[in-house]
């Protein structure tokens, strides 16, 4: 039997398992919720917190407080010097490295062996069993699996212990039947200088037979331009005529949907979103006409909910389990991790479409957003305006950001955007109107503020130059697979940095 045969009848196997927990999601995580509990106790964090003396869903919210990362951080120091058994009884001898917080350029997250085999690594798994369960004539295993990932640097604190982004450590980790068929080799994927990194990746993969990428989108469209320099060829699917996947996740990809459809012409391409973090894998895109993402129930993972409309940080009272959610509610995600993470709150937000099987959307982030006016504007809405444009006036955008611009005297607010364009927009005008019309259209209060320009005016568009992004990402130290600009800013520090950085704005 072929390989490629085998490999998808494995795959399938697996479907059997999915089915089980979209027929009884309540059930499965009661039993991670038990089956952590019992391993908790094991560990300093579970004996300070009698985790012995907890049976019930309600005891553990009153005992265990809520988390944030200044909390899980002192932790996080004593498992990088040596010490084990603090949050998960199992060694923690990786970390990865996450966008940071106030106080910390970085964040280091526990991972350990069970949080990488039965968490990302069966996310990995389970997203190529979707596929083939989705596309039965899948021949992915026939070629090559091209993977951006990041870096990974030693971590000198202990002689065991080591750190770099979540990408780096699956790749330095990942087991047999998946390394043999990976492009490029480890040496180049985890290179730390990606302007060198990307031209390594272009050279040692622009002639292999490629089937699937994972990777950001906006990293993936660096790398694609690249090697079509190289080959001189006009797209992608004229450099590797097999490609058939791309596996993304990070960013919303509407924004790059029109890039892509350039880049790889036709209609034999895929597209499979995932919702992965450093602090665990969460969804799979399960569905071929819908991009929604499935609410993956057995990695031992415990989850939570915060109503975002009532979500104060770790003073947070209004907190439910699974069983209580409710379709079109913005939530605020809280997870209990296989990792060490006890009732983290990892700052992501989502929204239910649907809870037979529990499946949702990313919506944005707890501190991502614009209420300088009382808009409360989040990334799903600004994402979606940004999509609406570009889609009525041709153009292509690879990044974007907002912020507020504050009343001064008599003058109004307004939002300001920054953005870099990879193919401009027909009329800058035009997609100025767009954008606003699109924001009042999903959001009643941008639309309140903006009625008759009383509080909000028109947006500002500031259009920048190829790369400024990357720049500014640069200038502070972030340049990387694993670092994303933040879509909106409460406040004018981002902006600021980012209009500093450009070498000109556009005249359009």
């Amino acid at each position: 039997m072929p390989f490629n045969s085998i490999f998808a009848w494995v795959m399938k196997k697996r479907i059997h398992q999915i089915d089980l927990f979209r027929k009884y999601p309540i059930e499965v995580q009661e039993e991670v919720f038990n089956n952590s509990l019992e391993l908790g106790a094991q560990t300093e964090f579970g004996r300070l917190h009698d985790f012995s003396s907890l049976s019930t869903y309600e005891s553990f919210k009153e005992k265990i407080p809520l988390q944030e990362y200044e909390d899980l951080k002192p932790w996080v120091e004593r498992l990088m010097a040596g010490e084990q058994g603090l949050l998960w009884p199992t060694d923690s001898k990786w970390f990865a490295k996450s966008s940071g917080t106030t106080s910390s350029r970085s964040k280091l997250i526990p991972v350990t062996k069970e949080s990488l085999m039965d968490c990302h690594y069966k996310g990995g798994k389970d997203l190529l069993a979707m596929y083939y369960h989705n596309h039965p004539n899948g021949r992915l295993y026939s070629g090559k699996h091209l993977a951006i990932g990041g870096s990974a640097e030693i971590n000198h604190l202990s002689d065991d212990s080591y750190f770099g982004d979540l990408s780096a450590i699956i790749v330095k980790n990942l087991p047999w039947w998946a390394e043999i068929r990976r492009v490029p080799t480890k040496e180049i994927t985890l290179m730390s200088e990606w302007v060198d990194k990307i031209d390594r990746m272009a050279e040692s993969t622009a002639y292999q037979d490629v089937h699937s990428i994972a990777g950001v989108p906006s990293w993936t469209m660096v790398l694609a331009n690249r090697v079509l320099e190289i080959t001189g060829k006009s797209n992608l699917k004229e450099v590797w005529p097999n490609l058939e996947l791309f596996m993304h996740g990070g960013v919303n990809f509407d924004p790059y949907r029109a890039q892509f459809k350039e880049l790889i012409p036709g209609d034999s391409m895929n597209y499979v979103e995932t919702y992965n973090a450093s602090e665990g894998f969460f969804g799979i895109q399960d569905l071929s006409d819908s991009d929604e993402m499935l609410l993956m129930l057995d990695y031992g993972i415990f989850y939570e909910f915060i109503p975002v409309s009532s979500y104060k940080g770790k003073e947070s009272t209004e907190i439910y389990s699974l069983e209580r959610v409710e379709v079109g509610v913005n939530y605020a995600l809280v997870i209990s991790t296989n990792g060490g993470l006890w009732r983290y709150i990892i700052g992501d937000t989502i929204k239910f479409t649907s809870t037979a099987p529990y499946r949702f959307k990313v919506t944005g982030r707890v501190k991502s957003f614009i209420n300088a006016f009382g808009e409360e504007l989040i990334v799903e809405n600004a994402e979606y305006a940004i999509a609406r444009a570009c889609a009525e006036t041709n153009a292509v955008v690879r990044d974007f950001t907002a912020s507020p611009v504050y009343m001064e005297g008599q003058s109004k607010g307004t939002h300001e955007w920054c953005i870099e364009f990879v193919q401009y927009p027909e009329s800058i005008e035009r997609f100025s109107e767009v954008l606003d019309n699109a924001l009042r259209k999903v959001n009643s209060d941008y639309d309140a503020k903006r009625y008759e320009d009383m509080v909000l005016q028109f947006p500002k568009i500031n259009v920048v130059q190829i790369g400024t992004f990357d720049a500014w990402l640069e200038a502070i130290d972030r340049l990387g697979g694993q670092n994303k600009v933040p879509r909106l800013s409460n406040d004018r520090t981002i902006m600021d940095q980012i209009l500093q950085v450009a070498s000109e704005k556009i005249e359009l």
